[in-house]
């Protein structure tokens, strides 16, 4: 059987970001095309210096440059990589993308999509309760503020999560896109007291001397505060736990989602199937 390459399967044309950029040009470019991330690259030959992605606007929400926002040097393959050393470095890595570079210069970006993608294809009849299926499953209830939402999906370092109801049903998926998609660019203006702390009388001219305030701008991601019900993905793609790996790639790559809740027939939640799940398929 050929080995299946990187250069084969990668992603030529690739979406990319230059030094100097800002937040506001990324956060459109994610929320027009619905991708987790984007190389940045500086000058003609696209020299890559580094990957901007969706938990890096949303952890970072006051700040504005992408030179401060992006991971720098990001762990790059060479062309003649096989699918299976890709899988197993994002798998061991916790990365969702590798650039593909010759030197230093963006050939292609290779995602856990494109491996879903050559999972699809692989007629693997093994069932997901075989050891493919999340350990860790996570819910949260439909009427969940969608900043505690934000923060929640943080802190369990989850890229998704089911929504269920008051009966404990799957109603829904939120996930990063869906965040990226209802948040909005807040401009607001701060003040910082940097008084010198004297213990004078307020009024004294002693204390107004040395009392002074800075008013500066701040611009930064907000999440409107209404509950995740009116912004998640009602129309889920879901599967049960007998299913095959290669069809759920496929419904992975034809839904264009990341993530497949795992249901019983009473529609109750029985865990998740995640692509950097499905991936591991590929792994020798």
């Amino acid at each position: 059987m050929t080995e299946m390459l990187a250069k084969d399967y990668m992603t030529k044309d690739v979406v990319t970001v230059e030094i100097p950029s800002n937040r506001d040009d990324v956060l459109r470019i994610l929320k027009r095309t619905g991708i987790s991330g984007v190389p940045v690259v500086k000058g003609p030959q696209k020299k890559l210096i580094g990957i901007v992605t969706r938990k890096d606007i949303l952890r970072n929400a006051e700040e504005t440059q992408v030179a401060l926002l992006m991971t720098a040097d990001p762990l790059t393959i060479r062309p003649d990589v096989t699918l299976s050393e890709a899988a197993e470095i994002m798998t061991k890595m916790n990365v969702r993308r590798l650039p593909v570079v010759e030197g230093d210069t963006l050939l292609g970006l290779l995602s856990v999509s494109d491996l879903v993608g050559a999972v699809a294809k692989l007629n693997d009849t093994r069932e997901i309760r075989s050891g493919f299926v999340s350990k860790k499953t996570y819910a949260l209830w439909e009427e969940t503020p969608l900043p505690v939402v934000g923060r929640i999906m943080e802190l369990a370092r989850s890229d998704a999560m089911p929504i269920l109801n008051s009966e404990n049903k799957l109603t829904g998926i939120i996930s990063e896109r869906d965040l990226i998609r209802c948040s909005s660019i807040e401009d607001d203006v701060q003040t910082s007291d940097f008084s010198t702390g004297t213990d004078d009388d307020e009024w004294t001219w002693e204390s107004i001397r040395d009392n002074h305030t800075i008013s500066y701008g701040i611009s930064k991601v907000e999440l409107p505060n209404r509950p995740v019900k009116l912004c998640m993905v009602k129309k889920v793609i879901s599967v049960p736990l007998n299913a095959e790996i290669s069809d759920c790639a496929l419904k992975m790559k034809r839904g264009r989602v990341d993530q497949l809740p795992v249901i019983n027939n009473d529609m109750k939640l029985t865990g998740m199937l995640f692509d950097r799940d499905v991936i591991r398929a590929l792994i020798k």
